[in-house]
């Protein structure tokens, strides 16, 4: 029997090495890691999603993204033949962002956020106040990808700006209920991982290892 190929996207800015801990039965799963690159100037997500299907060298495969990397694969999913659509701590629209990102939409406040500090992470850590901001900031250190000032604009424009308003049905979203980043709240028809953050791929992963052979089969 052949292998079923597993593709992984990870959150915006993060290094493939999100997924180091997930392990899927490699009797009947093949994972393959896709990585962020370089978006061209002003490139919508729906050329980029384009640039980074082309990176896929199978069909009936199974497409998972991460947050940001969530948001992306549902673009992907248009350009490929996918036999499961996955996402992981995200949204299915734009519907479903949390209010704050809305208000940043209409306001173009998205626009004045310091994403060249953490192109420093480093000294973020050195001026950062009480243990629990400096373990996240050395989190973001060990995971942090692409650093550049321009991709973190272009990301960050493209989640708080998506234009999709209609769900693609074929997504199954799985999302944690004390995810801070997109807040269950503002979020219907999922799989709960109780006590779930929005890091729970790296924190939660025995749950992903016991639970994402079962899904991806159904």
């Amino acid at each position: 029997m052949s292998k079923i190929p597993v593709y992984f996207m990870p959150g915006l800015a993060a290094s493939t090495s999100i997924f180091e801990r997930i392990n899927l039965p490699k009797d009947t799963f093949e994972i393959h890691l896709l990585e962020w690159f370089m978006p061209e100037k002003e490139e919508s997500i729906r050329s980029y999603a384009q640039r980074m299907a082309e990176k896929v060298n199978h069909e009936n495969f199974v497409l998972i993204g991460v947050s940001f990397g969530g948001i992306l694969v549902q673009e992907m999913a248009s350009f490929l033949t996918i036999r499961k659509l996955i996402i992981i701590s995200s949204i299915k629209s734009n519907k479903e962002l949390p209010r704050r990102m809305k208000l940043a939409r209409n306001t173009k406040a998205y626009k004045l956020l310091p994403t060249g500090l953490l192109q420093d992470v480093e000294k973020l850590v050195k001026y950062a106040f009480g243990d629990i901001m400096k373990q996240r900031l050395k989190l973001y250190e060990q995971f942090l990808f692409m650093r550049n000032k321009e991709y973190l604009d272009w990301a960050i424009e493209q989640v708080v700006c998506w234009e999709r308003v209609i769900i693609d049905p074929r997504v199954i979203h799985i999302h944690g209920d004390a995810d801070e980043v997109f807040p269950v709240k503002n979020i219907k028809g999922f799989i709960k991982v109780k006590g779930g953050t929005h890091i729970m791929i790296l924190n939660r992963f025995r749950w992903f290892n016991d639970h994402l052979p079962k899904i991806i089969l159904e």
